[in-house]
């Protein structure tokens, strides 16, 4: 006797999906796996634009000012540094279990969606977030256009 299974049509088309979406996962978004060690040694960024600026929240816990460096080439924003290694513990009887902090060097480069200027570019660091502010260039910013009326 035959078994009879109901056919889903959509079923392959939701494992496809499924099967990409892992793949884009995997391939694009965690290039190093999503807890290795080369992972998460890029610092976060969030970029905002507004009329006038654009405004970069870097996300740098533990880093002291000095030991980041912030360079502008042409409309790319570059971020590098170096997390520095505590010194190990070689006590007698000391073993890790969990290492999770982050040491060794990192850049960043950012392309700005538009022009700044690059001179008048400010920096400000609070509690581990250092905040960019970059004004933008004068022909990248919105202009108005005031319509005469002829008489």
């Amino acid at each position: 006797m035959a078994n009879i299974t109901r056919w889903e049509p959509f079923h392959e088309v939701v494992s496809l999906r499924d099967a990409m979406d892992r793949l884009f996962d995997e391939s694009f978004l965690k290039p190093f796996g999503d807890s290795s060690s080369f992972g998460h040694l890029w610092p976060s960024v969030d970029l905002t634009e507004t009329g006038n600026e654009i405004i970069a929240k870097v996300s740098l816990p533990g880093m002291k000012p000095e030991d980041v460096k912030i360079s502008l080439t042409g409309n790319v924003l570059n971020i590098s540094g170096e997390y520095s290694s505590e010194s190990e513990t070689k006590e007698k009887g000391v073993t890790y279990h969990l290492r999770e902090h982050r040491y060794g060097a990192f850049s960043r480069s950012i392309t700005l969606p538009t022009a700044v200027q690059g001179d008048k570019i400010k920096a400000e660091y609070e509690n581990g977030l250092v905040t960019l502010t970059l004004p933008k260039a004068e022909e990248a910013r919105p202009k108005t256009v005031n319509i005469k009326v002829k008489k």
